[in-house]
């Protein structure tokens, strides 16, 4: 049985999404935005070790488009529609 994603990631990711002017700048993470993605990504990487991998792929490369990836694991396909400038 597939352990379903906790709420507190869901709650920073879309926290994240919703108030994407104020994380992201030219479409990347800023630094407050990677300290609320950060803290999303520790506590999904302890529930689902699975998704470590798209995870240091973001870490990287934390574009909006990367994590939007991330997203749509976490929130499913309504992830795009959280996201507001």
């Amino acid at each position: 049985m597939r352990k379903s994603i906790g709420p507190d990631v869901k709650n920073l990711m879309k926290i994240l999404l919703q108030n994407a002017s104020s994380y992201f700048s030219h479409d990347c993470l800023n630094s407050e935005g990677r300290k609320l993605f950060e803290e999303m990504a520790r506590m999904l990487v302890y529930e689902h070790p699975e998704y470590k991998p798209i995870i240091q792929k973001t870490r990287r490369n934390p574009t909006l488009a990367n994590v939007l990836k991330v997203a749509e694991k976490v929130l499913g396909k309504k992830a795009g529609e959280l996201l507001s400038w």
